[in-house]
């Protein structure tokens, strides 16, 4: 059986120091739930912080707690200090991705400082992690505090399965375009074959950001990125409804019970919430003040209970917020309390879940929930399991992740303070039987998709997900082979390297100032090229003038433009041209491409010597797959009698004289020697015909996956890059 490793900031266990003695607290939630099973049945471990700081813990302290954890707990402490409790957990993950990720623009911090002890504490991770993983372990890393872990997971461990699961919200691309290390943190995740997210709208948001951040596009939720396919789906969390639903009905506490006789007559709602300005629970007051005022008929008829889980106390703009509510709450009770009555019942403090269902859930008419922004929203399941009579009704918010299943709840919109007071209307007044018949559906589904069987499908869909890229991806990564391809160059006397540029050497862009060949780049061509065992090309769609102004520097590199129409030699520091194409089409095939990029923004037409290339890297997705295949056909009208090809490659649509492609041109430079070494790299369908000039003994390279008849693939032009270093480390 596959072991199973857990990895999340907090480990199920808080570690605490009383008096130099430690003391082992297990948590009871619905990830701790959902996971137990998982990591403890495969003999597998839990990875995270114990809680305590590393200035409370001696040496031995920490041999110990190791010790008692592995043994009993099956987990493995990651040891942080308070500085780094401070400003990767407190600073990064609560400062600048938490308000992000909520869709609270303005308070979010983008300290640089906080950022670089995030990917510290990542790396730690990582390293506690690295010393036990085994080859065939499965690997669960969990939400926004590990964004960069499985990235470097992956690339240490490229067979391991690996999944991915976020707990918060993912935002729109126009927010999270606003995170200052958005590439970094998307690269971090993409390390996951499979990607988790309670609802679709963030799987939307995600591959949105994705496309558009890193020009990745997806069929059906399935992306290629590096020689592999990652799966991005949602996984709405469930809970364990069977202890909400079975919870001790004995264990009522006498002050709650004193409550319940005095709120005789009385509808009572309830809300409970963590002290987060994402709750919207300063909002939900007004609203319910404006709803005593609306309705007046409801004063002494309803109580509303207020249960506030402290949280984050020590952050300033937390303990303004408990200021805030508890202000708001003095002002209801204030203007419409009587001697009799009090409309607004306050408990800032925390509950176990079995008080919470016994002596709360279960007598709440109304359970309001109206998060102005939440992931999932759990408190809302909670509740539902709870209530085995089917009674009650639930209130919820648009914008909290359960909303998109929790739909015979009352949903309305947490900004609307008179929709919000109409759904507490709507819901106090709800006929019986229409309660009851609402929540018999919402108590099948929770059952049905509980947190064991969410857990259980998340593990089922990852071994599926990276089944289908094995059986898909076909190619041999040259990476595997790397001893393989290193020894044959080192032991060659001729070698030529045929090199596309765009996608293969840098990353892959339309702007021709952002794909600018950088330093390291260019150092390792200048290596290369400088053994005189080797003969170094670059073939490339670029045009003639550009590559020369980027690469015409470096000694002895021959340079190909225009897919194979011109080459510099640079014996002669000149250009030759291999044909001589008609440029008459242009004039009447161009005012065609140029009136549709005026309905494309973000289109750009780039006008070569003899061709023209349609880039729509950064259009809108959707709307530039209509329009692509409008243009094509159009354009396969004008030209399916002549000589004009069509090429479509990465993001980029281009018209071209179909004699000329970059096949010619690597078997005019193949044909000039003896060579005993033979290498082709490409990325896109154009350089196909530069892998079908090479030998069969030769290495034929396609940079990520898809169908080609390369023999070899790699992941990326960061992998490209690497092979070359090699190259170079071995010396003439």
């Amino acid at each position: 059986m596959q072991r199973t490793i857990i990895i999340s900031n907090r480990l199920p266990v808080t570690v605490r120091k009383v008096d130099g003695v430690l003391q082992y607290v297990e948590s009871v939630g619905g990830l701790t739930t959902g996971m137990s099973g998982l990591y403890k049945q495969s003999g597998g471990l839990w990875i995270g912080w114990p809680g305590i700081s590393d200035e409370e813990l001696t040496l031995e302290d920490k041999a110990e707690i190791k010790r008692e954890l592995v043994e009993k707990y099956q987990c493995l402490p990651v040891f942080l200090s308070s500085g780094e409790v401070e400003q990767y957990y407190h600073g990064f993950c609560n400062k600048t991705l938490w308000p992000l990720f909520h869709y609270f623009i303005s308070k979010a911090d983008y300290s640089r400082d906080n950022w670089e002890v995030y990917k510290a504490v990542n790396q730690k991770f990582f390293e506690i992690t690295n010393s036990v993983i085994g080859k065939e372990d499965i690997v669960w890393v969990h939400d926004y505090q590990l964004m960069l872990l499985p990235r470097m997971i992956k690339e240490s461990h490229p067979d391991t399965e690996l999944g991915f699961f976020l707990h918060i919200p993912f935002p729109s691309y126009e927010i999270f375009r606003l995170l200052i290390w958005r590439e970094e943190i998307l690269r971090g995740v993409l390390g996951a074959d499979l990607i988790g997210f309670h609802t679709y709208d963030y799987v939307r948001h995600f591959l949105s950001s994705v496309r558009r951040l890193l020009g990745l596009e997806d069929n059906f939720n399935r992306l290629i990125y590096e020689d592999r396919y990652i799966r991005v789906d949602a996984f709405p969390m469930g809970i364990d409804y069977d202890r909400f639903a079975h919870a001790d009905t004995e264990s009522e506490q006498e002050f709650i019970q004193t409550y319940h006789e005095d709120k005789a007559g009385l509808q009572t709602i309830l809300s409970i919430d963590r002290l987060d300005y994402t709750k919207g629970i300063p909002q939900r007051i007004e609203a319910f003040k404006r709803f005593l005022t609306q309705y007046p008929e409801y004063r002494e008829k309803v109580r509303w209970n207020i249960i506030i889980s402290p949280s984050r106390v020590e952050i300033d703009s937390y303990d303004e917020l408990r200021k805030e509510v508890t202000e708001a709450i003095s002002e209801v009770n204030g203007k419409f309390g009587t001697l009799e009555w009090m409309p607004i019942w306050y408990f800032f403090r925390s509950f176990t879940q079995e008080e919470l269902v016994v002596n709360f859930y279960r007598h709440a008419d109304v359970m309001l929930v109206t998060p102005l922004r939440d992931g999932m929203n759990l408190v809302a399941k909670e509740y539902i399991a709870s209530r085995t009579d089917y009674g009650g009704m639930l209130v919820l918010s648009e914008t909290a992740g359960a909303a998109s299943e929790l739909y015979e709840a009352v949903i309305v919109n947490a900004n609307d303070y008179a929709a919000i007071g109409a759904g507490l209307k709507k819901a106090l007044d709800m006929p019986e039987e229409e309660k009851i018949s609402r929540n018999k559906t919402l108590h099948q589904r929770l059952k049905r998709y509980n947190v064991e069987f969410w857990g259980a499908e998340f593990i089922k869909e990852l071994h599926n997900t990276v089944a289908e890229s094995t059986s898909i991806n076909r190619q041999v990564s040259i990476e595997k082979q790397s001893d393989k391809l290193v020894s044959a160059y080192k032991n060659a006397n001729k070698r030529i390297l045929l090199l596309d540029y765009d996608g293969t050497l840098v990353g892959f862009n339309s702007v021709p100032d952002a794909a600018k060949p950088d330093a390291e780049i260019k150092a390792l061509l200048s290596q290369l090229t400088q053994d005189p065992k080797n003969t170094v090309v670059i073939i490339s769609g670029r045009d003639r003038s550009l590559l020369e102004n980027w690469l015409g520097d470096i000694d002895g590199l021959y340079l190909v433009g225009g897919h194979g129409l011109w080459i510099y030699t640079p014996e002669e520091k000149k250009w030759t041209m291999t044909s001589t194409p008609d440029n008459s089409w242009k004039d009447i095939v161009r005012p065609v491409i140029e009136m549709y990029i005026d309905r494309m923004p973000g289109a750009l037409l780039e006008e070569k010597e003899f061709s023209l290339a349609l880039h729509y890297r950064q259009c809108e997705a959707k709307m530039a797959t209509n329009k692509i295949r409008e243009i094509k056909e159009t354009l396969m009208s004008m030209t399916n009698s002549t000589a004009i090809s069509i090429q479509e490659g990465n993001k980029v649509l281009e018209l071209k004289d179909s004699r000329v492609n970059k096949g010619t041109a690597a078997s005019f430079f193949i044909s000039r020697d003896d060579f005993d070494f033979w290498l082709g790299a490409g990325d896109d369908f154009t350089d196909e015909d530069i892998f079908a000039a090479i030998p069969e003994d030769g290495f034929s390279i396609k940079i990520s996956l898809g169908n080609t008849s390369a023999a070899y693939s790699l992941r990326s032009w960061e992998s490209m890059r690497r092979i070359l270093r090699k190259f170079t480390a071995i010396g003439m």
